[in-house]
């Protein structure tokens, strides 16, 4: 009788420290990743006709490939917050296919994610939060039309990381955010602007 006892107790004994020996792993795994991506913007190109009326003259802003960086920290192993950095990204405005203009915009962006396999190889995730866009050097129509500075909207997000090594992932990421403007001149507004984007993304990313 004394045998099975025994054995019992150092199987146990054997469970609790490999049990410790995982949370102690996690424990020492570091909370921040950040991650390189390109970025592919593809606007959605909805706006009112110029001057409200007819169904032409419309604005639209063209599609453009830029870098972008993301710093993540996670609570816990499943859940994230996401910082969508980058630098003002210039565009041309475009009025019924002819540019009339240009201007940049900002448009960094907060999430919070949930992680669903946060220790398999491959790692799928979504988000939402909100993004805050500043337009800034706007020049339309030389000088004659403008559009509002700052732009508040909602942000959903899906994608995954794919886990190379302890360190390094790849990473492939689809965006969804609310950026919108009025347009205005001599002081009125003459349309309403529906940039809402989808951005899609890849790139690597490397946990600390």
């Amino acid at each position: 009788m004394k045998r099975p006892v025994a054995a019992i107790i150092a199987a146990s004994t054997l469970g609790l420290a490999t049990l410790a020996a995982g949370h102690a792993a996690a424990a020492e795994a570091s909370p921040w990743l950040v991650r390189v991506r390109a970025l592919h913007l593809d606007p959605a190109d909805k706006s009112d006709p110029v001057g409200g009326t007819g169904a032409a003259n419309r604005l639209t802003l063209d599609s453009k490939t830029f870098p972008e960086l993301d710093i993540s920290y996670f609570f816990t192993p499943n859940l994230a917050a996401e910082l969508v950095l980058t630098y003002p990204q210039k565009h041309d405005v475009l009025l019924d296919g002819k540019s009339i203009g240009t201007m940049k915009h900002l448009p960094p962006t907060l999430l919070a994610q949930y992680h669903f396999l946060p220790g398999a190889q491959l790692r799928p995730y979504v988000g939402a939060g909100l993004n805050y866009t500043t337009l800034s050097k706007v020049h339309l129509l030389n000088g004659n039309a403008g559009l509002e500075h700052k732009s508040f909207g909602l942000a959903v997000q899906a994608g995954a990381d794919f886990a190379l090594d302890k360190n390094w992932s790849l990473n492939l990421d689809v965006k969804k955010v609310q950026i919108r403007s009025d347009v205005n001149s001599a002081g009125a507004i003459i349309s309403k602007v529906k940039v809402d984007p989808l951005l899609v993304s890849v790139g690597v990313g490397y946990r600390f």
